[in-house]
């Protein structure tokens, strides 16, 4: 976690930095950013005990459409206002809006308790039981997404038909390619850095303008909300550059998806120490990483929707390209949902391949922790055996579900998920998750006219 900042501390660097306005921001339940700014004089006196923000964020989709099933919020509450908590250790300037003084915040009632459906209140809920337990989290998350041609109009005119790629062609990795909009790629890596959202690596992935990037591991909630900060930050910047990213699971049937994949480790309660290595194991990893990995496989069945939270993120998680589809882990496989990292007592690590891009970065870490610590908790061994070779023929322990429908319903229905996250939570995730399913189910498609009109 980040050192706490001092309201008067803040403000001090505000004033000093001559700021007449402030960016303040919080995700939904999809991940998407919800925000506004607001003056100065506005910020300092909402600094400390937060500010009226409307709850319809926890109350409709990321298309700003009512749920019909949300019990938290709805019509039949008026829609109030909730309680947002700004997080003063979250800021940050943004680089390519001159310089605005920009704040995270997430949500808690009038007595200061977090809000059961915020995502990134749950996250930090999970944190502290690791931190409770001696384990100190040390996150990132890598994103791969696709890069079009800023034609949105267009896209809107042809019913988001007509998408053209920055670059045509494979060309994985290519120098080649990240020159050709070389202004747009350096931006991403360098006004990024500056607005504390450090990139470790980045590089173009197979595929027509596809890209690819490692963020700078933390701690949480701080590797998460950098992760959420990266795919706004790129859109924004992309924006500048008539550049359209987006971080959809799978935008053609005919290409790999995009993943965002989540590496992890625990460290000591003094930070000096990877708990997860072990240089007396023949593979290099510690008992509890092996515990860690079997409750993350154990779990994984059971809430995927956080790792797989869209309709579209199902058309990702297909054999043969790039993304699990069973219950495996092995050391160093990119076809298993768990791969395995141990090395050196710095790098090793897990790497949780089954989460997309699309996915919301305090979920899927939130996920992801709460689930590695479920196995340490219950002391669990690491029965299920590495994958040697493919990880998609390797289906004796299962698989994982075919669509959001389905793993949702695996969700609502599990004992653990409730445990991991409490009854509030898996409620609401659900209910959103469903009504997602509902709306996908409703609409006539292109595939279905170019099928049945004619010939049925």
């Amino acid at each position: 976690m980040r050192n706490k900042q001092s309201t008067h501390e803040v403000l001090q660097q505000l004033v000093a930095s001559n700021a007449t306005k402030v960016k303040l921001a919080a995700t939904d339940i999809d991940g998407v950013l919800r925000g506004k700014v607001i003056s100065f004089e506005k910020f300092k006196s909402v600094a400390e005990k937060g500010f009226g923000f409307c709850n319809v964020v926890f109350g409709w989709d990321s298309g700003d459409v009512a749920y019909d099933n949300a019990s938290y919020t709805g019509w039949h509450t008026g829609y109030p206002d909730a309680t947002a908590l700004i997080d003063l250790s979250t800021f940050r300037e943004v680089p390519w809006e001159d310089n605005i003084p920009f704040f995270l915040a997430d949500f808690g009632d009038d007595a200061g308790k977090g809000l059961d459906v915020c995502p990134r209140t749950l996250l930090k809920r999970i944190t502290r039981q690791s931190i409770d337990a001696g384990y100190i989290p040390s996150f990132s998350q890598e994103f791969e997404w696709f890069n079009f041609i800023n034609n949105v109009d267009e896209l809107y005119e042809h019913k988001f038909r007509e998408l053209r790629p920055i670059t045509h062609g494979m060309f994985g990795y290519s120098i080649l390619r990240a020159s050709q909009r070389s202004a747009f790629f350096h931006d991403i890596f360098d006004l990024l850095a500056q607005f504390n959202v450090p990139i470790e690596g980045i590089h173009t992935e197979t595929g027509p303008g596809v890209y690819e990037a490692a963020i700078l591991y933390a701690g949480l909630p701080e590797a998460a909300d950098r992760a959420v900060l990266f795919k706004s930050g790129v859109k924004e910047i992309g924006n500048r550059h008539g550049v359209l990213p987006t971080f959809m699971a799978k935008f053609s049937e005919h290409l790999p998806g995009c993943s965002g994949h989540v590496h992890q480790s625990l460290w000591s309660a003094n930070g000096k120490q990877n708990l997860f290595y072990d240089k007396k194991s023949k593979t290099g990893m510690s008992a509890l990483m092996e515990s860690y990995i079997a409750g993350q496989l154990h779990c994984m069945p059971y809430i995927l929707p956080m790792y797989a939270p869209t309709v579209n993120s199902y058309k990702r998680l297909v054999e043969g390209a790039w993304a699990p589809t069973t219950i495996t882990w092995a050391i160093d496989n990119r076809t298993t949902a768990l791969r395995a990292l141990p090395g050196s007592e710095a790098a090793t690590r897990l790497e949780t391949r089954v989460v997309g891009s699309d996915s919301n970065p305090y979920l899927a870490m939130a996920a992801c922790l709460a689930s590695g610590l479920y196995g340490i908790k219950k002391k669990m061994r690491l029965k299920i055996p590495a994958t040697t070779g493919s990880g998609y023929q390797d289906k004796q322990h299962g698989v994982l579900p075919k669509n959001l429908w389905e793993a949702t319903q695996a969700m609502r229905n599990a004992d653990i998920a409730h445990e991991l996250f409490g009854e509030a939570f898996v409620s609401h995730f659900a209910g959103t998750r469903e009504w997602e399913w509902r709306q996908f189910a409703k609409v006539v498609t292109d595939w279905e006219l170019k099928r049945y009109l004619e010939i049925i």
